[in-house]
């Protein structure tokens, strides 16, 4: 069922997976050539992805009249949450890191063009838009074909021009760091710090404890038995899709914690 809104050569969807009857998801002329959507991951009414090669990960969110298109790839992490009435262009191809959130009514481009270039207009240029992980853009914003560093945010209303750098906070129209005056998106915890809050969030989610396991080493994690490992150090997890560890995910999503899976 989920099939009838995708037209696709190839087509991937993982499991839990809902996209509303509404939604739009082909390519540019037709069959698009690839479409990939992880598990878990929410499309909504009205949303349209008209792109030849889009792919999105786990627990990942567009909400409604959201629109994706262009002819280059476009690529979208795990946990992403994209506000109603976005606006992704991929025309010169684009590229979204792991936990990112986009509010609403931003506008992503990776081209400027439109003058009439016999008459002399300077401007007609595409080139890729680059998301790093953990960036936030809230709503209302202009993005043009820029770099935007891990952990970088950019505050409701402003206009980026100039790649965005690393934790940094950026206002305005052009956006400008202010990272000087307010501090960072992010002040790295402690390993125990985190340690104490993940248990906390196990003990308010009120699942079955036996079933989640917190971890800061990779080698203690194991896919040979129903427990899913959650690693506070580098911020993956062992992936095992049962009741328990799909339950914890929504939980802990979109604000209180983010974890990817560890590859096998």
């Amino acid at each position: 069922m989920l099939k009838d809104n995708i037209h696709a050569e190839h087509i991937e969807i993982g499991i839990g997976v809902t996209i509303h009857p509404s939604a739009v998801i082909r390519g540019l002329n037709g069959l698009a050539n690839r479409i990939s959507i992880g598990d878990h991951t929410y499309i909504g009414a009205d949303v349209q992805i008209i792109c030849d090669d889009f792919k999105i990960g786990d627990y990942s969110k567009i909400h409604h009249h959201t629109n994706i298109y262009g002819y280059q790839p476009c690529s979208i992490g795990h946990n992403a949450w994209i506000g109603q009435y976005v606006i992704i262009d991929s025309i010169g191809k684009t590229d979204i890191g792991n936990n990112c959130g986009i509010g609403a009514a931003s506008h992503l481009w990776s081209h400027v063009k439109f003058g009439d270039t016999l008459n002399g207009c300077r401007f007609n240029s595409h080139k890729p838009l680059i998301i790093g992980n953990d960036v936030w853009i809230t709503g209302h914003c202009t993005i043009s074909p820029i770099t935007a560093a891990d952990k970088s945010m950019v505050l409701a209303g402003s206009v980026v021009t100039e790649d965005l750098a690393y934790n940094n906070i950026y206002a305005g129209q052009p956006a400008k760091s202010i990272s000087h005056k307010i501090g960072y998106q992010f002040i790295e915890p402690t390993i125990e710090a985190k340690r104490l809050r993940m248990e906390e969030l196990i003990e308010i989610w009120g699942g079955n404890k036996n079933k989640i396991k917190i971890t800061e080493q990779e080698d203690e994690m194991s896919f040979n038995d129903d427990v899913s490992y959650f690693n506070i150090n580098n911020r993956t997890y062992t992936k095992k899709n049962n009741v328990e560890e799909i339950s914890f995910m929504k939980f802990l999503l979109p604000e209180k914690a983010k974890f990817i899976p560890l590859l096998r």
